[in-house]
């Protein structure tokens, strides 16, 4: 058993890593790009977000692209804090509101590209900002007729403190997805910015995190999902660990679900390799809690037995020491160095990937989605 799980999870973390670059590098496959401008449908779908709402308006209608070819449409799930007022007062032909009772980020949605015109559809949240030519750079890529989804590089605000953490974890994401990217199709898009062919989508099911769910349908229909490190954009931290750790576990137990719902996609025999990373990146990483906790129970059992298992203890009680000073210290600046801020972020994680573990199982879902972000309270929210 000990052993078992090391090797989950240094494949995980290690071996997976090592074949997607011995991928990228054996076997590339370039992109081309472009200058076309596509009509453009920027899909904002939203509950309660009048604190953002007017600056996301004007920061689309600010990108560098032509507005005679570009929508765009908030879709307004049950707002009652004035969103949906200050959407209609908005002075731009281009901005439509649909304002609906509260059903649900996922049914919003799909009632919304229902309303689009649009060639491509851009998913974007309405707390997240875009670089001036993050939509030119976002739409480069569908030149090429194999491409048939693009994901934004997504990012924190560089004077926003805090968030070691999860800034650790979006550098190594985005160093996965570029590689991803030279050799094929990024596993999945998140939800900040991406956008796919419009003849791409497919209504997303209840339950389901949306932007996985939506993105993998493009490598369903044997198109290509790539990563444009061009389309930056920015969006806020949450108001607190509290509010980071309910969002992880309200994320981890719907993507959990997504992958069940898509689990046909890890057949080799169709999909090839783009089998074997969403095995690797969305089923093993969110189950890897499971060989953790089995590693945790196996090592000090194993104490008597040799020196690499007294090592393995001693190594996750200093672990989780560091996380629980990490923890204790979380508010002031001590506790926000990375000695501390790293193992407190990996055991909040693995704590959330545990809770969500348990939500499937039970059968628990989160269909009403509420936004955790950087404001002086914790808000009730992705």
């Amino acid at each position: 058993m000990f052993w078992g799980a090391v090797g989950v999870i240094l494949y995980t973390y290690i071996g997976f890593p090592l074949l997607l670059l011995a991928r990228a590098l054996l076997r590339p496959r370039p992109v081309r790009r472009g200058a076309e401008t596509p009509s453009l449908s920027i899909i904002i779908v939203a509950h309660n977000e009048a604190e953002y709402i007017v600056q996301k308006l004007d920061n689309a209608l600010a990108q560098d692209y032509p507005h005679d070819k570009l929508e765009i449409i908030v879709a307004s799930d049950g707002s009652t804090d004035g969103m949906n007022e200050l959407v209609e007062a908005y002075p731009a032909p281009e901005v439509r509101l649909l304002a609906g009772p509260r059903r649900g980020k996922n049914p919003t949605l799909n009632i919304a590209v229902a309303a689009a015109r649009g060639d491509i559809l851009v998913f974007t949240d309405a707390d997240s900002m875009l670089a001036p030519n993050s939509l030119r750079n976002l739409v480069a890529p569908f030149a090429d007729p194999e491409v048939g989804g693009v994901c934004g590089d997504y990012r924190y605000p560089s004077k926003a403190k805090g968030g070691s953490g999860e800034r650790t974890y979006w550098n190594y994401d985005r160093i996965l997805k570029q590689l991803q990217t030279r050799g094929g199709n990024v596993t999945s898009a998140t939800g900040q910015l991406y956008a796919i062919r419009r003849a791409l989508f497919q209504p997303v099911a209840s339950g389901v995190t949306d932007d996985f769910f939506t993105s993998v349908r493009v490598p369903s229909a044997h198109r290509r999902l790539i990563f444009e490190p061009g389309a930056v954009v920015t969006g806020p931290l949450a108001a607190s660990e509290g509010a980071e750790f309910k969002r992880k576990v309200r994320i981890m137990t719907r993507g959990l679900n997504s992958v069940w719902l898509s689990r046909h996609l890890m057949n080799p025999a169709e999909y090839g390799f783009y089998a074997l990373q969403v095995f690797s990146h969305k089923l093993l990483r969110r189950l890897i809690a499971l060989p953790l906790l089995v590693l945790a129970i196996a090592a000090p059992l194993l104490w008597a037995r040799g020196w690499i298992y007294k090592l393995a203890t001693l190594g996750q009680v200093a672990l989780h020491g560091l996380a629980l000073i990490g923890f204790l210290l979380r508010d002031r600046s001590i506790g926000r160095l990375k000695i501390f801020s790293l193992p407190f972020f990996f055991d909040m994680v693995y704590s959330a990937s545990l809770l969500a573990i348990v939500n499937v199982f039970r059968g628990k879902r989160q269909d009403i989605w509420v936004t955790e972000r950087a404001t002086t309270e914790d808000a009730a929210h992705q």
